[in-house]
């Protein structure tokens, strides 16, 4: 069952803050519009935060691209220029020792996501401690995702039918929302939640109440380092958007290189413009990730690019909901 009202604007809403941390940090901080223009080289920042920080100022409509330089609109040059007529500059840095500025400020220039008591939340790498390997944080973080999920999972499931599969591996699948939306439309799929062993206790309790945890196996394990299970549809539900480029093409390429021909391989996620100049939601929710995790938005054209050279045929976007879509590509 998919819900009555689209919750979109919700999300939009909860994602605003970082509008306004990005234009203090761009305008306060940086003091980016007395520099243009400028390359994005020339930034002074990792190419990962100047991405998400000029993706934001141009889908608020701040920047824009002329050929590798970017430069300020006719709005930010007449406003955001200090000492300009009819600069706001000033009152924009109101908010400049707020403590969201200063911790975005951190997370770009440092190019390092937020690490709390629990250690990181979504990511995990040899040397750091990671939330979703601890009971408590892994199904706090675990269940609270699941709201999203709740909602898109039913539509992704009727507008992406998987008629004809046989095996389901849902990497990274945490409750195992998408999986089961699956299961409960396909009576003869088969599903594997691939993910860390706190997690899955969650996706059991899941899966049990929605009536299918004879056709859910929980699997745990690395997906970086584990032999990946065997499947003929493996889903990337907001996965990639945790990790850095490099790490987004090895996980892609072990999951290729387990598929069977003819097999599927979905990236179910947000996707920016291909030219990264927007959308505004997706441009804020890019830049909640950075702060976060080692991952940003990535957009359709860079997935596709990834998939074809590992030899894969990639179809078009199919929208779901919360400004997500599906990127289907075949082996």
């Amino acid at each position: 069952m998919r819900p009555r009202i689209d919750p979109t604007p919700i999300f939009d809403l909860f994602r605003g803050s970082y509008a306004t941390e990005i234009l203090t940090a761009a305008v306060a901080h940086f003091r980016l519009f007395e520099r243009l223009p400028l390359r994005l080289s020339e930034l002074g920042l990792a190419e990962r935060p100047a991405l998400v920080l000029t993706t934001a100022l141009r889908a608020m409509g701040l920047l824009t691209a002329e050929g590798d330089r970017l430069v300020a609109t006719p709005i930010a040059q007449e406003h955001l220029v200090r000492g300009a007529p009819f600069d706001i500059s000033g009152y924009i840095g109101l908010a400049a020792s707020s403590p969201g500025v200063q911790a975005l400020i951190e997370r770009l220039t440092t190019n390092q996501p937020v690490s709390g008591a629990t250690g990181t939340a979504f990511i995990f790498r040899e040397g750091l401690t990671s939330a979703m390997d601890q009971e408590e944080s892994a199904r706090h973080f675990t269940l609270a995702l699941a709201g999203r999920a709740n909602n898109v999972a039913p539509v992704l499931a009727e507008r992406y039918p998987l008629d004809g599969a046989r095996v389901l591996l849902d990497v990274g699948g945490g409750t195992g929302i998408y999986a089961i939306a699956w299961l409960k439309r396909h009576p003869g799929l088969r599903a594997i939640v691939w993910d860390r062993p706190e997690v899955l206790k969650v996706a059991a309790e899941q899966a049990a109440s929605h009536g299918v945890a004879d056709r859910l196996e929980c699997r745990a394990g690395d997906m970086f380092t584990d032999e990946v299970p065997a499947a003929d549809v493996v889903l990337l539900s907001n996965i990639l958007h945790d990790w850095d480029v490099p790490r987004c093409r090895a996980l892609l390429r072990r999951l290729v290189d387990a598929l069977p021909a003819g097999g599927r391989l979905l990236v179910h996620d947000v996707f920016l413009d291909d030219d990264l100049g927007g959308p505004l939601p997706v441009a804020l929710y890019s830049a909640a990730l950075f702060t976060l995790t080692e991952g940003r938005a990535y957009s359709a054209a860079e997935y596709r690019a990834w998939l074809r050279e590992l030899g894969l045929k990639v179809g078009e976007v199919v929208t779901t909901l919360v400004h997500c879509g599906v990127l289907a590509a075949l082996k």
